[in-house]
Parts: C-alpha cells; sequence; structure tokens
C-alpha cells in the first residue's frame, strides 16, 4: 500500500490509496465519508496487464489490485485516514503474526 499526495486546482488535497487489500475496502470507503472526505476514484488495475483497468469490480477479480482516490478540502483530514488506513494494517499484520508463532 502507498499513498501520493497533490493539490489540486480547486483547492482538494488528494491521496492515491494504491494495492487495497479486499477485505478492508468497505471499511476504507466507510471511514472515508465518516471523516469529511470523498472518493474521488476507485479503479481495479491489472496486475499483469497494464492497460487493463475497470472503474468497477470484474466479475473474477483475482490478478486486480483496488485503488483509491479520496479528497478533500484539508490536508488533515486525508492524513488523519491515511493515519488510521496504516494502523489498522499494521494491527492486522501484528494479529497474523501472533496466530502463526
Amino acid at each position: 500500500m502507498s499513498v501520493q499526495y497533490t493539490k489540486e486546482l480547486n483547492d482538494r488535497y488528494t491521496a492515491e490509496f494504491k494495492n487495497i487489500n479486499r477485505e478492508l475496502l468497505d471499511w476504507l470507503e466507510r471511514t472515508t465519508l465518516e471523516n469529511n472526505c470523498r472518493i474521488d476514484k476507485k479503479e481495479w488495475k491489472s496486475k499483469y496487464n497494464s492497460y487493463v483497468v475497470y472503474d468497477y469490480e470484474p466479475f473474477c477479480s483475482d490478478g486486480f489490485e483496488i485503488n483509491l482516490t479520496i479528497s478533500s478540502h484539508d490536508i488533515n483530514y486525508v492524513n488523519f485516514l491515511k493515519f488510521l488506513f496504516e494502523n489498522k494494517v499494521k494491527t492486522i499484520e501484528y494479529l497474523k503474526n501472533c496466530m502463526t508463532a
């Protein structure tokens, strides 16, 4: 997962969340709306053919990475959302490591 920031002409700060785990997608969408942000773009990009990109979930979503572009008028909302997402991913990884140990 990586996050890239940009500032658009209409004074909206955007962050692109790449390669989101499918199990976290619903949580991230809900949390985005709860934190004064909006989802500008959601896409499924093929891992094998870079030119294959869908704006809807394909019939067989294996082999696709999910990317979201999120924006807000205040960068602090975007930073907070990034913080929440990274901590959730770290917590899940920690719990998985505890189960395998």
